[in-house]
């Protein structure tokens, strides 16, 4: 589908006279309206042609053309048959915002009824503010870039491997010229936001040359897993897009193999399914970061008959790295010297990411010493703060949490215990093997999980493990169904878990009711396994606090084991709204002063309330408010909703939740 913007003059001035009176102009508007509908029938009604607007004798006219490409003598037939007599024709393919400007505009000067109508004959209304915000933004690709510009690109992004592969195929002659479709479409894959965006430019700017597109219009959109993502939103999104191409940046996932969360699974399954739908009419581009098999993989499974192309930055060798340096001096003007080479290993790989910050590490050096050298002797800031230790960006996402300050004071507590464990053994002083296993413990929803993720990503940056990563289980998938079999499936987690966390939710659910089963079985292992491989593993168990005691009491030696209790605290009810204002931010809300305020008193209340869920309960109150705030809205005039009532949860949305009572007992028998 493709929308066009029309812009014209007229050739007399009469038609301006015509229309000075408001009566004269609703009657115009209504011959222009009868007129544009018998020129839509006549073209049999695919394609939809209408005046947004005249002024100073210029007229601009809109078009939504299903699969027609518009020229400028289809617009002058559209003009004429409406009984203008116009000059200086121009045809420009617009963005689809651009073709709602161009809707409202026509509706408020009587020459459509209803543009959101115009929009549902199409099936694109659930892409209008009127529906709802849904976040994309849209682009026009420029004019011809010349082909030798794209192939240099390709050659300086370290992109010749698999870009310039693609663009030698791309501007390969076609067996049938007449043919249209999408053989393939792509993985582009990179840590960097501004090289990403150069790659998918460059290779759209190739399909546009060579007619692998029809539409000039492209679609970007950043896919955050477990964020609500529509399915009927995600397929009206691509069949707005017909003949034009789609960059999914996907905002998730880990680098390395992992287990991937219901959320991201879903999110992915429902973008796989557009693409698979839609292949032959929209082109996909996925944005991926860096070294993700492990996410790759799950788009493969996924993504069925699709053929993909992956586009990625090739690994610099010394020569190939020299050069990107020196490019890079081009760039600011300014000549190479030896140091700056000499920072480079022969026998290294390099990533043009490590590349620039070599030469941003050397340049700032450069200006200091040989380009201002009047600063030569004004020290550097990693110099003053020498005696501080880095601890990582997981560190401050830890702190900036809301609450848990328990939590944080004993994680920070044993990050610096195994440091210091560290240093033991790089100076040879002899220690007992440390313990890094853990117990968190707290009710519902107060971050247990969250904290392990980021404990992990905290013991990876510090260099106390070797990975990083967060293997999450429960009874289920330590618990085999025969006897024997359980010993191998905990042997098999731990493996997995190496160099990581292995997180272990509702621990105590391996108690079962009699000694000597497969509870036993597999927590008798799992204390094996916790001594074999102490090195370069964590274990943390989480769940209920009295629960948790129990469990620790049913095996000594699990006790013995762990080096760290932590426990996390119910949030109070300032807490709780704090984290209901990051909540609503992420899905782009605010919260005003009022609906703060009524929900401190719903908090207050409901933590009290038994099986309390902290920050799930949040969740779900944050969900509830949004559905009222929407049914709130979509009650109200119109015209009168701002855009800032869109994005605002007030306090009438804010609805408390029900109180669980327990059911009164019934007596059997007489009652005195």
């Amino acid at each position: 589908m493709m929308y066009y913007k029309v812009t014209s003059q007229l050739a007399e001035e009469q038609y301006a006279c015509d229309i000075d009176s408001r009566k004269a102009a609703r009657q115009h508007a209504g011959l222009i309206v009868s007129k544009a509908k018998d020129f839509k029938q006549s073209r049999g009604g695919r394609d939809y042609f209408f005046v947004s607007g005249i002024v100073n004798e210029s007229i601009i006219c809109g078009i939504i053309s299903v699969d027609s490409d518009i020229t400028a003598g289809d617009a002058q037939a559209f003009l004429n048959a409406l009984g203008f007599d116009v000059t200086d024709v121009t045809v420009n393919e617009i963005t689809f915002s651009s073709l709602c400007n161009l809707l409202s505009r026509a509706e408020n000067n009587s020459y459509i009824e209803d543009d959101y109508e115009v929009l549902e004959k199409f099936g694109l209304e659930g892409l209008s503010r009127r529906y709802g915000y849904f976040n994309f933004t849209e682009n026009i690709l420029m004019p011809s870039v010349k082909k030798t510009s794209l192939y240099e690109t390709a050659g300086k992004l370290c992109a010749d491997k698999t870009l310039s592969t693609e663009l030698d195929r791309i501007f390969s002659e076609r067996t049938n010229p007449g043919a249209y479709g999408h053989p393939v479409h792509y993985f582009v894959e990179t840590n960097n936001t501004d090289t990403e965006k150069e790659l998918t430019y460059t290779l759209l700017s190739a399909l546009s040359q060579n007619n692998r597109l029809k539409s000039i219009r492209y679609c970007t959109m950043d896919i955050n897993p477990g964020n609500d993502l529509p399915r009927s939103r995600i397929n009206t999104l691509y069949k707005s897009l017909s003949g034009a191409a789609i960059i999914l940046r996907y905002c998730g996932g880990s680098t390395e193999d992992s287990n991937y969360s219901n959320g991201e699974i879903d999110t992915i399954q429902a973008l796989c399914e557009a693409t698979t739908k839609y292949r032959n009419s929209v082109l996909t581009v996925f944005c991926l970061p860096r070294a993700c098999e492990g996410l790759k993989k799950v788009f493969y499974e996924n993504l069925g008959s699709c053929a993909m192309v992956e586009i990625k930055e090739d690994l610099a060798d010394n020569e190939a790295a020299r050069n990107y340096l020196a490019m890079l001096c081009g760039r600011r003007h300014i000549e190479p010297d030896d140091k700056l080479f000499d920072t480079l290993d022969s026998d290294k790989l390099y990533l043009p990411d490590e590349l620039s910050d070599i030469f941003d590490e050397w340049y700032c050096i450069k200006m200091k010493t040989t380009v201002f050298p009047q600063y030569r002797d004004i020290a550097v800031s990693r110099k003053k703060a020498a005696k501080e230790t880095a601890r990582g960006t997981a560190f401050d996402e830890l702190q900036k949490m809301v609450g848990l300050h328990e939590a944080k004071e004993v994680i920070g507590k044993a990050l610096n215990y195994y440091k210091l464990q560290r240093i033991y053994k790089d100076k040879g002083i002899k220690q007992d093997r440390a313990a890094m296993h853990m117990v968190f413990t707290g009710n519902p929803g107060t971050a247990k999980t969250t904290a392990a993720r980021l404990f992990a990503r905290i013991m990876k940056e510090n260099g106390l493990l070797s990975k990083g990563h967060l293997t999450e289980v429960g009874r289920s998938d330590l618990v085999g169904k025969y006897v024997g079999w359980t010993a191998d499936i905990v042997k098999k987690k731990f493996k997995a878990a190496m160099g990581g966390v292995l997180f272990i939710d509702e621990a105590y659910s391996l108690n079962d009711g009699r000694e000597g089963l497969y509870g036993d079985e597999a927590i008798n292992t799992i204390v094996q396994e916790m001594e074999n491989l102490r090195e370069d593993m964590v274990v943390i168990f989480a769940g209920y606090p009295r629960e948790m005691e129990r469990f620790l009491s049913r095996n000594p030696g699990l006790r013995s084991r762990i080096a760290f209790h932590v426990r996390f605290a119910d949030y109070d009810a300032q807490e709780l709204c704090d984290i209901a204002r990051i909540i609503g931010r992420a899905k782009g809300m605010t919260l005003s002063d009022g609906a703060v305020s009524k929900l401190s008193s719903v908090f207050e209340e409901a933590r009290h309330q038994p099986d309390f869920g902290n920050g799930r309960y949040v969740r779900n109150v944050i969900e509830l408010s949004k559905m009222n705030h929407a049914s709130r809205i979509l009650s109200m005039d119109t015209d009168k909703v701002t855009d800032k009532m869109l994005v605002t949860i007030e306090e009438a949305d804010i609805e408390a939740p029900q109180i669980k009572t327990e059911p009164k007992m019934r007596t059997i028998g007489f009652a005195s």
